[in-house]
């Protein structure tokens, strides 16, 4: 009689994988699929039914699923072929047809005894629950650089001509790394010997299809379906179109079971699939990625009449649990309501943008929240709750290189894979910024694809005209800061600003052959990647491109003193240390007139070049407006091993006063604390999971050296307020600001300008950048603002992006001189 074999890979199990192989349809692969090939090595058939292969990348979370049927005898193999491609001559004899695109040299394969995706699992490291030890995985097998595997370490990897299997004897220890070897393609189909899987497709309603909950009750089922179809892209990789079951809308189902459903159809789109007709499908149901999909091909789809309903869109709002999205995955919906854009990052390479439903943004937990507390993690549920996905109706990568002359096809290498299109959504003209109101002006599709909710327009939307589009983007841009937010208490005598300006360095990328770069669609350099200390532009050209933005951007702020991040270090490259500095004072004052700038020398207090970094603060003033009070200073003894400032830029100062009538001096800071995204020397310094990201503990120390440094500076200088500007590198509420809070600091930008901030990541907006005010600063101030011209923008519009696409986005202006927005504050002249 036939049984189940035991769960979780062992070397008693029943059935195994046998061979994994994702080099088919490859160049130089002889089969023209992927495959799987399984064996029963035990005593007794085994019935399949219900259970699935699973297939996730090296590095993935989500598993595509293909389902299994019949029963397989003792010593037999059974093949499950998956995606194919262009290449290869034979095709693989399968027991089971799925439509997985398996990577050719690393990735993760699953044999598991139920339908249902894998879930909840991730990388087989310490303390987490890796996939492949959970109960329901029968055989585990990790290949090349896969993070997850049974036993000691990965199988070896295969390539477009080799698999990896088992021996001869199918020998089975449960550790890929000893059981499984390259060799030649070789899939044996179980064949007749198989008790075959029922022969007819089944007729079902797309809501039987989908069921109620996060998967098909129907995966690995062949059934035929009728409905509208409601979106369809016969271009832009998403091969394939939405049904939804005629005369549904708009209001969903009340048992949880959605009327939508996507149908995937490789090659070219059926003739019918065309919005608006009512047609059948007979084809496969699987789970892709945690997308409830049916495989067809096009003579499995026909028109089914004119004899029908037809759809409307679901009204109400986007709902806020997962549970609730899966019961109207594949149906057209109509956004109403408040949405507001909150990521741009991915627009410039996927085409999408990140929508928040709501009047704000998604915000960074620690910019409102003390790390670690429930009310941070209330934040993170809320923001999961509000995001969606608004998408482009397709899965081109608009930034794919290649390193292959084969794959450039005649074009310099490297090159752009995709530079003759533009992403949808990227605009000079008609903007898309984060915190921008977005409002729907046509339905969309819900969607789930590459780990996140989607809406997907009916039609895919092509840049730059983005006809198709169906949102309507409000201009939020402004031509300088707020007046009214900086005069709140009355009219400033002065102003400062801190601006991070993006590795603005003078010393190019070119001039130096260990410098490798990230290059345009004509395979010319635009920024540096790697391989040497420099950074920023990688020629004259870039250079121009770059600085013209810049001098667009500090020139727009007004302010008479300014806080410079990222500036180069030119010490560091044989040169004056102000070198870089000079030139960008040159450029702003060729625009804004000679003279009208200056720049506050090096200070004398700094370390020995050798334990500076790269990169660099500075300063720059309007000599017409402010003068300097005695020499410029700078914290120069603490940078040495085991010491606060060892992984970060020495902070540095200046007294000044307004020039023309009386002022009180001020004591000007300029700081720029250690990255979240590396861990520095110090105990703590690695990433806790807190929101802080990593090197805490260095921000900590520094805060508390500067802490210790600034007043007897200011005292030293009879300087009774004091300004303290930069790069903190420390959201709001996090702790190493909370240092300076204690020491009687506020930072004006939440203070003044609340709800408003100077950084985007991921998706989530807060202010890495602050200014922070004594009691005899506040005194001072008259209110502050955060200029948001590059955080909120696309990535496509920096110059380190140029002529990525065939749609030129560079603009001399200032939007996107930076990832970092400038941060103003207006002062009174005196104490009060």
């Amino acid at each position: 009689m036939a049984t189940s074999a035991q769960a979780a890979p062992s070397p008693t199990a029943g059935v195994v994988i046998n061979e994994v192989y994702g080099g088919g349809g490859n160049s130089g692969a002889t089969y023209k699929q992927d495959f799987i090939e399984l064996v029963n090595t035990g005593t007794a058939p085994v019935k399949l039914e219900g259970w699935s292969v699973q297939y996730s990348s090296s590095g993935g979370t989500s598993w595509a699923t293909t389902g299994l049927a019949g029963t397989l005898p003792t010593g037999a193999s059974y093949v499950v072929s998956e995606a194919s491609g262009t290449g290869g001559t034979t095709a693989v004899t399968a027991d089971v047809v799925g439509s997985i695109a398996m990577a050719g040299t690393a990735g993760k394969v699953a044999l598991v005894n139920t339908a249902a995706a894998l879930s909840g699992c991730g990388a087989k490291a310490a303390g987490s629950t890796a996939c492949s030890d959970l109960p329901q995985v029968v055989d585990f097998v990790g290949y090349g650089s896969a993070n997850d595997f049974a036993g000691s370490a990965p199988a070896v990897a295969p390539s477009n001509t080799a698999s990896v299997s088992r021996n001869a004897a199918h020998a089975n220890t449960a550790d890929n790394k000893a059981d499984f070897a390259t060799g030649a393609p070789s899939p044996v189909a179980c064949g007749d010997a198989c008790t075959p899987a029922p022969t007819g497709p089944k007729e079902a309603t797309i809501a039987e299809v989908q069921g109620p909950g996060a998967t098909s009750p129907l995966a690995g089922e062949t059934v035929v379906v009728k409905g509208v179809v409601t979106a369809a892209y016969p271009t832009g990789g998403f091969n394939g179109f939405f049904l939804q079951t005629q005369g549904t809308g708009p209001e969903p189902r009340a048992d949880g079971a959605s009327d939508g459903v996507y149908v995937f159809q490789p090659g070219t789109l059926s003739p019918e699939a065309v919005v608006g007709n009512f047609v059948q499908v007979t084809g496969k149901v699987s789970e892709f990625g945690g997308l409830t999909e049916i495989s067809t091909t096009s003579a499995d789809v026909v028109d089914a009449g004119t004899a029908f309903s037809p759809v409307q869109p679901l009204t109400g709002s986007w709902p806020a649990t997962d549970a609730g999205r899966e019961s109207i995955e594949g149906m057209l919906f109509q956004p109403t309501g408040a949405y507001t854009v909150t990521n741009t990052f991915g627009t410039n390479q996927y085409g999408e943008v990140g929508l928040a439903v709501g009047t704000t943004p998604l915000l960074q937990n620690t910019e409102v929240a003390k790390p670690g507390t429930p009310e941070a993690a209330a934040v993170v549920a809320d923001n999961a709750k509000r995001l969606v996905t608004l998408d482009d109706g397709s899965s081109t990568n608009f930034t794919a290189s290649s390193y292959s002359a084969a794959t450039c096809a005649g074009r310099p290498v490297p090159c752009l894979l995709n530079a003759d299109k533009t992403p949808a959504y990227v605009s000079t003209t008609k903007l898309v910024r984060v915190g921008a109101p977005a409002t729907f002006t046509a339905p969309v599709v819900v969607d789930y694809r590459f780990n996140l909710w989607r809406f997907q327009p009916t039609a895919q939307v092509v840049g730059p005209d983005n006809a198709t589009s169906p949102v309507e983007f409000t201009n939020t841009r402004t031509a300088a800061p707020d007046e009214k937010d900086l005069s709140q208490r009355g009219t400033p005598d002065l102003k400062v600003a801190s601006f991070n300006v993006l590795n603005y360095f003078t010393d190019l990328g070119d001039a130096d052959p260990s410098c490798t770069a990230y290059y345009d669609r004509d395979s010319s350099g635009d920024t540096v990647r790697d391989g040497c200390d420099r950074r920023g532009a990688w020629d004259a050209a870039d250079l121009a491109r770059q600085t013209e933005k810049e001098v667009s951007a500090i020139n727009a702020l007004d302010a008479d003193v300014v806080g410079l991040m990222e500036v180069e270090n030119s010490a560091q490259f044989g040169h004056s240390r102000d070198e870089t500095l000079s030139r960008l004072v040159t450029a702003l004052n060729d625009k804004a007139g000679v003279g009208t700038w200056a720049f506050v020398p090096s200070s004398t207090d700094l370390p020995p070049t050798a334990q500076q970094d790269f990169i660099t603060t500075a300063m720059i003033y309007k000599p017409a407006n402010v003068m300097r009070v005695d020499r410029s200073r700078a914290l120069g003894d603490q940078s040495g091993p085991g010491q606060a400032f060892v992984n970060a830029r020495e902070p540095i100062a200046q007294t000044f006063r307004k020039k023309t009538g009386k002022g009180d001096k001020f004591l000007f800071v300029v700081n720029h604390f250690k990255s979240k995204g590396s861990a520095g020397p110090f105990p703590g310094d690695k990433d806790n999971g807190d929101g802080q990201g990593a090197s805490v503990t260095s921000r900590v120390l520094q805060a508390q050296a500067l802490r210790d440094w600034v007043p007897g500076v200011a005292a030293e200088y009879g300087a009774k307020a004091i300004v303290m500007a930069g790069d903190y590198n420390s959201y709001t509420m996090e702790d190493p600001l909370d240092v300076l809070y204690r020491a009687g600091y506020t930072d004006v930008g939440s203070t003044f300008d609340p709800g408003r901030y100077s950084y985007s990541f991921s998706g989530t907006s807060g202010s890495l950048d602050h200014i922070l005010v004594n009691e005899a600063g506040l005194k001072m101030s008259t209110g502050a603002d955060h200029w948001n011209i590059n955080s909120g923008e696309s990535v496509a519009l920096e110059y380190s992006r140029y002529n990525y696409h065939s749609t030129d986005f560079h603009d001399p202006g200032p939007y996107r001189s930076s990832d970092h927005d400038p941060v103003v504050l207006g002062l009174k002249a005196f104490v009060k």
